[in-house]
């Protein structure tokens, strides 16, 4: 089996993840000549393109391979300085910062429950990079081996990797009250919905027209949306009477406590299932990360 460059693979690695061979160099503190140069060294090495020089760039099928066997290394090294400390805590520590340990999550869940769950791994130097998409979506960064883990609504654990149920996130529909008496006294129904728009992240996410269809028994639903592309910007535009939004119930929780949204679809909501899957791999960190992850869910999701 060939041996691989740690240098080049991390060069690999900061052009797909800085998004250019410029940005690269930056991050490397290295010239983008030398970048270019470790690159086409590792190309010669496994006799295959790894990165189509597009806008944006992506990796090739081989370059996801190795994408992915560079993260694992950085998750191996990551172990080994968690052991180390323990063993010797004066040993200077800490994975590099340019080796980022990378995770998916949705920002609903970024919004509500995960960022505790990550409190404890952070405080001990874990140079953590989360990503965002929907939660529909997030499992395609595992599969690229951009990250090594994600949650996800996808049930089956994808080759190579292991899932662990979290639990159901219900999400509600709301407005804010003065918006409700306005455009919806009677709250949402089969007649009205089209009257109003709708909050939605980006052209990807469906919540909304899922909620609608569910609620009402319909087969196709057509909305009009508003794109905000954050949970807490969405809670905003509810609370500023742009829209409806269909957000999780622990979000809203206060304002519909205090009155200043209501639900309009009383007794509806959506349950969305959500799943941690990471590589099948013996790591303390991936082991904690796990058990961080599903003790928060737990604590705040629906069984």
């Amino acid at each position: 089996m060939s041996t691989y460059d740690p240098a080049a693979l991390e060069c690999l690695a900061a052009i797909v993840e800085e998004g250019g061979f410029e940005r690269a160099a930056q991050r490397l503190n290295v010239t983008q000549s030398a970048v270019s140069q470790r690159l086409r060294a590792l190309e010669a090495q496994v006799g295959s393109v790894l990165i189509v020089r597009s806008r944006p760039l992506r990796p090739t099928s081989a370059g996801q391979l190795l994408l992915k066997h560079t993260k694992q290394m950085r998750l191996l090294r990551a172990d080994l300085e968690r052991d180390l400390q323990e063993l010797a805590p004066s040993t200077p520590g800490g994975t590099r910062e340019d080796e980022r340990i990378s995770i998916a999550i949705n920002a609903d869940s970024i919004a509500t429950w995960a960022m505790g769950a990550l409190h404890d791994l952070v405080r001990q130097r874990l140079p953590l990079e989360i990503i965002v998409d929907d939660q529909d979506f997030t499992q395609e960064w595992l599969r690229s081996g951009q990250v090594l883990g994600c949650v996800t609504t996808l049930k089956q654990a994808l080759r190579g990797c292991k899932m662990v149920p979290l639990g159901a996130m219900p999400y509600v529909a709301v407005a804010s009250a003065s918006f409700a008496r306005k455009y919806l006294p009677q709250g949402l129904t089969p007649h009205n919905f089209r009257d109003v728009s709708f909050l939605s992240f980006n052209r990807k996410d469906d919540m909304a027209s899922e909620f609608v269809a569910r609620a009402f028994g319909l087969k196709r639903v057509a909305l009009n949306h508003l794109f905000v592309p954050s949970a807490e910007g969405q809670m905003r535009a509810v609370a500023a009477g742009w829209a409806v939004g269909v957000v999780p119930e622990l979000l809203a929780r206060d304002a519909l406590a205090d009155g200043s949204m209501v639900e309009l679809a009383p007794g509806c909501a959506l349950p969305i299932q959500l799943y941690w899957h990471c590589w099948n791999l013996e790591s303390e960190l991936l082991d904690a990360l796990t058990a961080a992850l599903t003790h928060a869910a737990t604590e705040a999701l629906v069984p």
